[in-house]
């Protein structure tokens, strides 16, 4: 049971990592200056990809439930990332989402019932201190809206994976995946055609970073991620997220030619610390947390969940 729980997280943790290239597939690979066509062009072709291979809608209250998680996981995040990496150097952009795994520490105790104890507290906060020795720099300026719209995207994107682990649906992942990556694409479609537009001229290798995005950074990171909260508590998955910073700068490092100072050696190997520190809490109360999330059959034969 241990080796198995083992390797759910560690294939979970692929969706961050591979979230942790996004920055180099954006700044070499796509059109400059297109960062919500971006989104929308790795979300919304991911969802009706996913639609067609399952060939499955949502049913019941399960319309307006995968609409409310695709705005909060996609919709609503992907905007507020975009707008807060405008505003912000990187570093405090990053710096600041890295407080996502403190804000679901604290609605997973509110919504899941999810105990709440010191470790997991400063696992969280050494997070935040990883990350920000990571990406953050000595010359980084603040931005009121900028920090703002950090805060916000982290906290929808916590109460998305909050939400995502108490509403567990019962058609198979692949599906629920599509339900919200075309919820969430076809809320960014306005604002991409009224902000932006499409780019005057696509080339090959812009398809070709898109298709990854799309493809591989969309259709098969979230169905890791979200196969991950429906076995895992709520908290070890969005620990893994301090991944993504640590791969974007090893990735840096590697493909672009950028510095690596000893800080960032020690920021890594303190996310490194932090995460295996939830995950260790988490085991301990992981049987609790699934029974908690698991679904009842209705006696008309179909699921009803618990509370």
């Amino acid at each position: 049971m241990l080796s198995n729980r083992i390797a759910l997280v560690l294939v979970t943790a692929l969706a961050p990592m591979i979230w942790g290239t996004t920055y180099f597939v954006t700044t070499e690979m796509l059109p400059p200056d297109r960062p919500l066509f971006a989104a929308l062009a790795r979300t919304l072709p991911a969802g009706l990809l996913l639609l067609a291979v399952t060939r499955r809608l949502p049913q019941g209250d399960w319309w307006w439930r995968a609409l409310i998680l695709g705005t909060l996981n996609i919709g609503a995040f992907m905007p507020l990332l975009f707008l807060a990496a405008y505003r912000l150097p990187g570093g405090v952009a990053a710096t600041v989402g890295a407080i996502q795994p403190l804000i679901v520490v604290g609605l997973s105790a509110l919504v899941l019932n999810d105990r709440l104890t010191l470790r997991k507290a400063l696992a969280g906060v050494a997070g935040v201190f990883g990350v920000a020795l990571l990406v953050l720099r000595a010359n980084a300026q603040l931005d009121a809206v900028g920090v703002f719209a950090a805060l916000a995207g982290a906290f929808v994107m916590g109460s998305g994976v909050v939400l995502s682990k108490r509403w567990v649906a019962p058609a198979p992942v692949l599906a629920t995946t599509g339900w919200q990556l075309v919820a969430g694409g076809v809320l960014l479609l306005p604002v991409t055609l009224l902000f932006e537009g499409v780019p005057a001229q696509v080339t090959g290798v812009n398809l070709l970073g898109f298709g990854y995005l799309s493809i591989i950074g969309a259709a098969v990171t979230y169905v890791l991620w979200f196969r991950g909260i429906r076995s895992l508590t709520a908290v070890n998955v969005t620990f893994l997220s301090l991944l993504s910073p640590v791969v974007a700068t090893l990735v840096g490092w590697l493909a672009l030619g950028q510095e690596l100072t000893t800080a960032q050696v020690i920021g890594a190997v303190i996310v490194l610390l932090s995460l295996i520190a939830a995950q260790t809490q988490g085991a301990t109360h992981a049987d609790d947390s699934v029974r908690s999330g698991r679904e009842r059959r209705a006696p008309s034969g179909e699921r009803s969940l618990v509370p």
